[in-house]
């Protein structure tokens, strides 16, 4: 069974280091960056986003747990903001350690979201998935979501 559970401040050191890796190649490759440049950015928003780490107000950052035969173990990260003015809720990101993969165990942790956010009001999550993540967008299209856009740039 899979549940959502408010992130430690150790889980929140594991998560900022992976996240800030992940994002960086996210950015240089999205973005045309330099690695360099790329890696200034992730730690500049991953600052700016949450200046107070895990206890930012506003931000839910959530360990996922995966219990079994008695044991539970860390097997993820889930970053969102619920906004109640419109009633929805935005994922910052989603992240299954690799062992986990293709068990179902993200679904799972996304019915777990969904019944969290439904249960306080939320009508609607969003969110945005690498271009060059089928992986991903793979796993949101079987739990219902749609694309509702793309994201562009140009560099000058």
């Amino acid at each position: 069974m899979v549940s959502l559970r408010p992130m430690s401040a150790d889980e929140f050191v594991g998560f900022a280091t992976y996240f800030i890796e992940d994002y960086t190649r996210d950015i240089a490759a999205n973005y045309r960056l330099s690695d360099d440049e790329a890696l200034a950015q992730a730690k500049r928003e991953l600052e700016s986003s949450l200046p107070a780490a895990e206890k930012t107000p506003g931000q839910t950052l959530t360990a996922i747990i995966f219990a079994e035969n008695g044991t539970e173990q860390h097997i993820g990260y889930l970053w969102y903001k619920a906004n109640i003015i419109d009633k929805s809720a935005y994922i910052y990101d989603f992240y299954l350690f690799y062992k986990f993969r293709k068990q179902g165990l993200g679904s799972q942790a996304m019915h777990c979201l969904e019944a969290d956010l439904a249960a306080s009001g939320i009508k609607q999550i969003k969110l945005r998935v690498a271009a060059e993540n089928a992986h991903a967008k793979k796993v949101y299209e079987a739990n219902g979501y749609q694309v509702t856009g793309f994201n562009m740039n140009k560099l000058l």
